[in-house]
Protein backbone atom coordinates (compact mmCIF):
# COMPACT_ATOMS: atom_id res chain seq x y z
CA UNK A 1 0.00 0.00 0.00
CA UNK A 2 1.60 3.60 -0.93
CA UNK A 3 1.08 6.16 1.91
CA UNK A 4 0.43 9.26 0.04
CA UNK A 5 0.12 13.29 1.30
CA UNK A 6 0.08 14.88 -2.04
CA UNK A 7 0.75 18.84 -1.34
CA UNK A 8 -2.23 21.08 -2.39
CA UNK A 9 -1.54 23.77 -4.60
CA UNK A 10 -1.72 26.39 -1.48
CA UNK A 11 0.95 24.64 0.03
CA UNK A 12 3.13 24.80 -3.43
CA UNK A 13 2.42 28.05 -3.28
CA UNK A 14 3.80 28.94 0.16
CA UNK A 15 6.66 26.84 -0.44
CA UNK A 16 7.49 28.94 -3.75
CA UNK A 17 7.04 32.06 -1.20
CA UNK A 18 10.21 31.17 0.74
CA UNK A 19 13.03 33.41 0.49
CA UNK A 20 16.63 33.20 2.37
CA UNK A 21 18.85 31.25 2.54
CA UNK A 22 18.99 28.54 3.52
CA UNK A 23 17.06 26.37 1.65
CA UNK A 24 17.45 22.85 1.44
CA UNK A 25 15.20 20.40 -0.67
CA UNK A 26 16.01 16.90 -0.74
CA UNK A 27 14.11 14.33 -2.81
CA UNK A 28 14.61 10.37 -1.67
CA UNK A 29 13.64 7.74 -3.86
CA UNK A 30 11.81 5.09 -1.42
CA UNK A 31 9.93 1.76 -1.68
CA UNK A 32 6.52 1.38 0.34
CA UNK A 33 8.02 -1.87 1.12
CA UNK A 34 8.77 -1.66 4.56
CA UNK A 35 11.77 -4.23 4.86
CA UNK A 36 13.74 -2.54 2.70
CA UNK A 37 13.43 0.69 3.95
CA UNK A 38 17.00 1.06 5.55
CA UNK A 39 18.46 1.64 1.77
CA UNK A 40 16.29 4.70 1.54
CA UNK A 41 17.19 5.93 5.14
CA UNK A 42 21.23 5.36 3.94
CA UNK A 43 20.44 7.76 1.05
CA UNK A 44 18.93 10.25 3.26
CA UNK A 45 21.89 10.23 5.41
CA UNK A 46 24.33 10.99 2.28
CA UNK A 47 22.05 13.23 0.35
CA UNK A 48 22.02 15.27 3.69
CA UNK A 49 26.19 15.05 3.57
CA UNK A 50 25.84 16.43 0.35
CA UNK A 51 23.61 19.84 1.67
CA UNK A 52 26.01 20.20 4.31
CA UNK A 53 29.40 20.37 1.64
CA UNK A 54 27.16 22.98 -0.13
CA UNK A 55 25.84 24.70 3.36
CA UNK A 56 29.40 24.90 4.69
CA UNK A 57 31.08 26.03 1.32
CA UNK A 58 28.83 29.25 1.67
CA UNK A 59 29.79 29.52 5.44
CA UNK A 60 26.27 29.03 6.80
CA UNK A 61 26.54 29.65 11.01
CA UNK A 62 26.26 26.60 12.83
CA UNK A 63 23.10 28.31 14.14
CA UNK A 64 21.10 27.98 11.21
CA UNK A 65 22.89 24.07 10.87
CA UNK A 66 22.09 22.63 13.88
CA UNK A 67 18.30 22.87 14.05
CA UNK A 68 18.44 21.46 10.16
CA UNK A 69 20.99 18.54 11.12
CA UNK A 70 18.63 17.80 14.35
CA UNK A 71 15.48 17.87 12.43
CA UNK A 72 16.82 15.27 9.54
CA UNK A 73 18.02 13.06 12.44
CA UNK A 74 14.66 12.96 13.97
CA UNK A 75 13.32 11.70 10.65
CA UNK A 76 16.25 9.26 9.75
CA UNK A 77 15.96 7.72 13.41
CA UNK A 78 11.72 6.95 13.12
CA UNK A 79 10.89 3.67 12.62
CA UNK A 80 7.40 4.35 12.33
CA UNK A 81 7.57 6.99 9.54
CA UNK A 82 10.20 4.52 7.34
CA UNK A 83 7.38 1.65 8.12
CA UNK A 84 4.98 3.59 5.91
CA UNK A 85 6.07 5.17 2.69
CA UNK A 86 5.56 5.35 -1.12
CA UNK A 87 8.05 5.80 -4.14
CA UNK A 88 9.43 9.05 -3.41
CA UNK A 89 9.77 11.41 -0.23
CA UNK A 90 10.09 15.33 -0.81
CA UNK A 91 11.92 17.04 1.97
CA UNK A 92 11.87 21.09 2.29
CA UNK A 93 13.77 22.18 4.94
CA UNK A 94 14.84 25.84 6.96
CA UNK A 95 16.05 26.47 10.18
CA UNK A 96 12.94 27.02 11.53
CA UNK A 97 10.45 24.77 9.33
CA UNK A 98 10.64 21.59 7.91
CA UNK A 99 7.64 20.04 5.59
CA UNK A 100 7.82 16.30 4.24
CA UNK A 101 5.53 14.87 1.09
CA UNK A 102 5.16 11.25 0.20
CA UNK A 103 4.93 10.82 -3.09
CA UNK A 104 3.57 8.46 -5.97
CA UNK A 105 5.91 9.39 -8.33
CA UNK A 106 9.27 7.89 -8.64
CA UNK A 107 11.92 10.62 -8.69
CA UNK A 108 15.81 11.02 -8.82
CA UNK A 109 17.83 10.86 -5.25
CA UNK A 110 18.49 15.25 -5.49
CA UNK A 111 19.55 17.75 -3.24
CA UNK A 112 19.50 21.72 -3.87
CA UNK A 113 20.44 24.05 -1.33
CA UNK A 114 19.45 27.45 -2.22
CA UNK A 115 17.49 30.60 -0.76
CA UNK A 116 14.88 29.39 -2.04
CA UNK A 117 12.94 25.54 -2.78
CA UNK A 118 13.38 23.45 -5.59
CA UNK A 119 9.75 22.55 -6.51
CA UNK A 120 9.53 21.56 -10.32
CA UNK A 121 10.40 17.48 -9.32
CA UNK A 122 6.80 17.49 -6.94
CA UNK A 123 5.36 18.91 -9.35
CA UNK A 124 5.12 15.65 -11.82
CA UNK A 125 3.16 14.25 -8.67
CA UNK A 126 0.32 16.16 -8.57
CA UNK A 127 0.30 16.81 -12.69
CA UNK A 128 -0.84 13.70 -13.67
CA UNK A 129 -1.81 10.33 -12.00
CA UNK A 130 0.30 7.51 -11.31
CA UNK A 131 -2.06 5.64 -8.96
CA UNK A 132 -6.05 5.44 -8.90
CA UNK A 133 -8.77 3.53 -6.92
CA UNK A 134 -10.78 0.97 -8.73
CA UNK A 135 -14.71 0.46 -7.98
CA UNK A 136 -15.76 -2.75 -8.75
CA UNK A 137 -19.37 -2.86 -8.55
CA UNK A 138 -22.14 -5.51 -9.64
CA UNK A 139 -25.67 -6.48 -8.24
CA UNK A 140 -23.90 -9.32 -6.52
CA UNK A 141 -20.83 -7.53 -4.79
CA UNK A 142 -19.54 -3.55 -4.57
CA UNK A 143 -15.73 -3.21 -3.07
CA UNK A 144 -13.37 -0.23 -3.50
CA UNK A 145 -9.34 -1.38 -4.38
CA UNK A 146 -6.47 0.87 -4.61
CA UNK A 147 -3.96 0.50 -7.67
CA UNK A 148 -0.55 1.89 -7.93
CA UNK A 149 2.34 1.63 -10.83
CA UNK A 150 4.76 -1.07 -8.71
CA UNK A 151 2.71 -2.57 -6.48
CA UNK A 152 0.02 -5.97 -6.25
CA UNK A 153 -4.04 -4.00 -6.10
CA UNK A 154 -4.73 -3.43 -2.43
CA UNK A 155 -8.55 -3.42 -1.06
CA UNK A 156 -9.75 -0.43 1.17
CA UNK A 157 -12.17 -1.11 4.12
CA UNK A 158 -14.96 1.46 3.40
CA UNK A 159 -17.26 1.84 6.38
CA UNK A 160 -21.02 1.57 6.02
CA UNK A 161 -20.52 0.21 2.44
CA UNK A 162 -23.41 -2.03 1.13
CA UNK A 163 -22.19 -5.21 0.19
CA UNK A 164 -24.58 -6.08 -2.58
CA UNK A 165 -27.92 -4.32 -4.51
CA UNK A 166 -29.94 -6.32 -2.23
CA UNK A 167 -28.17 -4.62 1.16
CA UNK A 168 -28.35 -1.25 -0.28
CA UNK A 169 -32.14 -1.30 -0.93
CA UNK A 170 -33.03 -3.34 1.73
CA UNK A 171 -34.46 -6.38 -0.44
CA UNK A 172 -33.73 -10.12 0.39
CA UNK A 173 -32.15 -11.00 -2.86
CA UNK A 174 -31.49 -8.80 -5.87
CA UNK A 175 -32.19 -12.18 -8.06
CA UNK A 176 -35.64 -11.64 -7.25
CA UNK A 177 -36.03 -7.88 -7.25
CA UNK A 178 -34.71 -8.55 -10.95
CA UNK A 179 -37.08 -11.30 -12.05
CA UNK A 180 -40.48 -8.65 -10.71
CA UNK A 181 -39.19 -6.54 -13.71
CA UNK A 182 -40.38 -6.95 -16.93
CA UNK A 183 -41.05 -4.53 -19.76
CA UNK A 184 -42.63 -1.17 -18.94
CA UNK A 185 -41.00 -1.53 -15.16
CA UNK A 186 -37.71 -1.63 -16.86
CA UNK A 187 -38.06 1.98 -14.98
CA UNK A 188 -38.08 0.81 -12.09
CA UNK A 189 -34.96 -1.26 -12.34
CA UNK A 190 -32.91 1.89 -13.34
CA UNK A 191 -34.38 3.52 -9.86
CA UNK A 192 -33.26 0.85 -8.07
CA UNK A 193 -29.82 0.77 -9.97
CA UNK A 194 -29.86 4.88 -8.80
CA UNK A 195 -30.81 4.17 -5.63
CA UNK A 196 -27.90 1.76 -4.90
CA UNK A 197 -25.33 3.55 -6.66
CA UNK A 198 -26.19 6.40 -4.66
CA UNK A 199 -25.89 4.46 -1.10
CA UNK A 200 -22.20 3.35 -2.61
CA UNK A 201 -21.46 6.93 -3.41
CA UNK A 202 -22.46 8.23 0.19
CA UNK A 203 -20.20 5.54 1.89
CA UNK A 204 -17.35 6.65 -0.65
CA UNK A 205 -17.38 10.39 0.61
CA UNK A 206 -15.27 10.20 3.55
CA UNK A 207 -12.66 7.55 2.18
CA UNK A 208 -12.33 9.93 -0.84
CA UNK A 209 -12.58 13.60 0.17
CA UNK A 210 -9.90 15.62 -0.53
CA UNK A 211 -8.15 12.91 -2.67
CA UNK A 212 -7.50 13.60 -6.29
CA UNK A 213 -6.74 10.12 -7.25
CA UNK A 214 -8.73 9.31 -10.27
CA UNK A 215 -11.93 6.55 -9.23
CA UNK A 216 -12.08 4.24 -12.36
CA UNK A 217 -16.04 2.09 -12.38
CA UNK A 218 -15.59 -1.42 -13.09
CA UNK A 219 -19.12 -2.18 -13.89
CA UNK A 220 -21.46 -3.86 -16.51
CA UNK A 221 -23.99 -1.49 -17.70
CA UNK A 222 -26.25 0.39 -16.98
CA UNK A 223 -24.38 -0.06 -13.84
CA UNK A 224 -21.41 2.35 -14.79
CA UNK A 225 -23.48 4.66 -16.60
CA UNK A 226 -25.87 5.16 -13.39
CA UNK A 227 -23.24 5.34 -10.61
CA UNK A 228 -21.04 7.87 -13.11
CA UNK A 229 -24.09 10.17 -13.12
CA UNK A 230 -24.92 10.15 -9.77
CA UNK A 231 -21.04 10.42 -8.39
CA UNK A 232 -20.06 13.30 -6.22
CA UNK A 233 -16.53 12.26 -6.47
CA UNK A 234 -15.23 15.02 -8.87
CA UNK A 235 -12.32 12.95 -10.05
CA UNK A 236 -14.57 9.68 -11.32
CA UNK A 237 -13.48 8.77 -14.80
CA UNK A 238 -15.56 8.85 -17.88
CA UNK A 239 -13.95 5.69 -19.16
CA UNK A 240 -14.92 2.09 -17.08
CA UNK A 241 -13.81 -0.95 -17.12
CA UNK A 242 -16.91 -3.38 -18.84
CA UNK A 243 -17.98 -6.46 -18.05
CA UNK A 244 -19.53 -8.04 -14.38
CA UNK A 245 -17.09 -7.01 -11.64
CA UNK A 246 -18.09 -9.56 -8.73
CA UNK A 247 -16.57 -12.03 -9.77
CA UNK A 248 -13.31 -10.74 -11.44
CA UNK A 249 -9.93 -10.69 -9.41
CA UNK A 250 -8.24 -7.57 -8.55
CA UNK A 251 -4.98 -8.48 -10.13
CA UNK A 252 -7.50 -8.68 -13.57
CA UNK A 253 -8.86 -5.26 -13.14
CA UNK A 254 -5.29 -3.54 -12.28
CA UNK A 255 -3.62 -3.65 -15.48
CA UNK A 256 -6.40 -2.49 -17.22
CA UNK A 257 -6.87 0.48 -14.85
CA UNK A 258 -3.54 1.12 -15.72
CA UNK A 259 -4.32 1.12 -19.44
CA UNK A 260 -7.23 3.95 -18.15
CA UNK A 261 -4.51 5.97 -16.64
CA UNK A 262 -2.06 6.05 -19.63
CA UNK A 263 -4.53 6.81 -21.83
CA UNK A 264 -5.57 9.81 -19.96
CA UNK A 265 -2.29 10.64 -19.49
CA UNK A 266 -1.73 10.88 -23.05
CA UNK A 267 -5.03 12.62 -23.96
CA UNK A 268 -4.07 15.31 -22.12
CA UNK A 269 -0.20 15.31 -23.47
CA UNK A 270 -1.67 15.15 -27.06
CA UNK A 271 -3.96 18.14 -26.15
CA UNK A 272 -1.74 20.78 -24.97
CA UNK A 273 0.13 19.93 -27.94
CA UNK A 274 -2.41 21.21 -30.30
CA UNK A 275 -3.39 23.79 -27.93
CA UNK A 276 0.40 24.68 -28.00
CA UNK A 277 0.82 24.39 -31.75
CA UNK A 278 -2.44 26.65 -32.05
CA UNK A 279 -0.99 29.79 -30.23
CA UNK A 280 2.26 29.19 -31.59
CA UNK A 281 0.71 30.34 -34.84
CA UNK A 282 -0.46 33.25 -32.89
CA UNK A 283 2.26 34.12 -31.44
CA UNK A 284 1.44 33.21 -27.97
CA UNK A 285 3.77 30.35 -27.38
CA UNK A 286 7.77 30.15 -26.59
CA UNK A 287 10.41 27.74 -25.78
CA UNK A 288 13.24 30.21 -25.25
CA UNK A 289 14.07 29.78 -21.33
CA UNK A 290 14.99 33.98 -21.27
CA UNK A 291 11.80 34.62 -22.92
CA UNK A 292 9.77 32.33 -20.29
CA UNK A 293 11.37 34.17 -17.58
CA UNK A 294 10.52 37.40 -18.81
CA UNK A 295 6.94 36.26 -19.17
CA UNK A 296 6.59 34.51 -15.75
CA UNK A 297 7.62 37.48 -13.85
CA UNK A 298 5.09 39.79 -16.04
CA UNK A 299 2.53 36.94 -15.61
CA UNK A 300 2.57 36.06 -19.20
CA UNK A 301 2.09 32.60 -18.60
CA UNK A 302 -1.13 30.81 -18.64
CA UNK A 303 0.06 27.60 -18.98
CA UNK A 304 3.70 25.73 -19.14
CA UNK A 305 5.28 22.44 -19.85
CA UNK A 306 8.48 21.33 -18.51
CA UNK A 307 11.11 18.98 -18.36
CA UNK A 308 10.65 17.62 -14.93
CA UNK A 309 14.13 16.15 -15.06
CA UNK A 310 16.31 19.11 -16.36
CA UNK A 311 18.00 21.74 -13.86
CA UNK A 312 19.42 24.61 -15.52
CA UNK A 313 21.56 26.65 -12.85
CA UNK A 314 21.47 30.51 -12.28
CA UNK A 315 19.33 33.52 -11.33
CA UNK A 316 16.34 35.22 -12.43
CA UNK A 317 16.09 39.01 -11.49
CA UNK A 318 12.66 40.10 -9.41
CA UNK A 319 11.85 43.50 -11.29
CA UNK A 320 12.40 42.32 -15.07
CA UNK A 321 12.80 38.52 -15.47
CA UNK A 322 16.50 38.74 -16.60
CA UNK A 323 18.32 35.65 -16.68
CA UNK A 324 21.96 34.86 -15.68
CA UNK A 325 23.21 31.12 -16.51
CA UNK A 326 25.29 29.79 -14.08
CA UNK A 327 28.36 27.11 -15.15
CA UNK A 328 27.27 24.86 -12.31
CA UNK A 329 24.58 24.40 -9.26
CA UNK A 330 25.60 26.12 -5.91
CA UNK A 331 24.32 27.59 -2.85
CA UNK A 332 23.88 30.88 -4.45
CA UNK A 333 22.07 29.82 -7.68
CA UNK A 334 18.76 27.88 -7.66
CA UNK A 335 17.18 25.72 -10.80
CA UNK A 336 16.31 28.81 -13.89
CA UNK A 337 13.17 26.69 -14.88
CA UNK A 338 11.98 26.07 -11.66
CA UNK A 339 11.90 30.01 -10.51
CA UNK A 340 10.44 30.18 -13.77
CA UNK A 341 7.29 27.68 -12.81
CA UNK A 342 7.27 29.39 -9.09
CA UNK A 343 6.23 32.69 -10.82
CA UNK A 344 3.81 31.26 -13.24
CA UNK A 345 2.39 29.86 -10.08
CA UNK A 346 2.23 33.12 -8.46
CA UNK A 347 0.37 34.19 -11.32
CA UNK A 348 -2.53 31.84 -11.69
CA UNK A 349 -1.36 29.37 -14.29
CA UNK A 350 -1.57 26.42 -14.70
CA UNK A 351 1.78 23.76 -14.64
CA UNK A 352 2.74 20.42 -16.40
CA UNK A 353 5.68 18.54 -15.38
CA UNK A 354 6.61 16.25 -17.85
CA UNK A 355 9.16 13.84 -19.59
CA UNK A 356 11.11 16.00 -22.02
CA UNK A 357 9.83 13.89 -24.95
CA UNK A 358 6.38 15.41 -23.81
CA UNK A 359 6.98 18.95 -24.02
CA UNK A 360 6.23 20.42 -27.17
CA UNK A 361 9.47 21.21 -28.85
CA UNK A 362 11.12 18.45 -26.70
CA UNK A 363 13.51 21.17 -25.09
CA UNK A 364 12.93 22.06 -21.17
CA UNK A 365 9.57 23.77 -21.52
CA UNK A 366 7.27 25.09 -23.55
CA UNK A 367 4.77 28.22 -22.25
CA UNK A 368 1.61 29.23 -23.86
CA UNK A 369 0.60 32.62 -22.84
CA UNK A 370 -2.29 34.77 -22.13
CA UNK A 371 -1.28 37.08 -24.65
CA UNK A 372 1.71 38.09 -27.14
CA UNK A 373 4.52 39.51 -25.51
Amino acid sequence: MLHIDLPTRAEILKLAEARGAPCVTIYVSTTPLTEAAQADRTSLKNLWKEAMHQLEAVETSRRSLWPMEAAIAEIEGDDEFWAHQANSLAIFLTPDSIRTYRLPSKLENQVHVSDRFHLKPILRAVTFPHDAYILAIGMGAVRLIEISADLPPHPVKVADLPKDMADAIGRRSHVASRAKMRGAEESSQNALLTRYARAVDEALRPVLTGQERPLIVAAAEPMASIFRSVSTYPHTVGESLNGSADDTADHVLAPQARSVIDRLYAAEIAALGELYATRENQGRAITDVAHAARAATYGAIDTIIVDMDATIPGTVADEDGQVTFAEAPSAGTYGVVDEIVSRALKSGARVIAARRDDVPGKGVLAAILRYAI
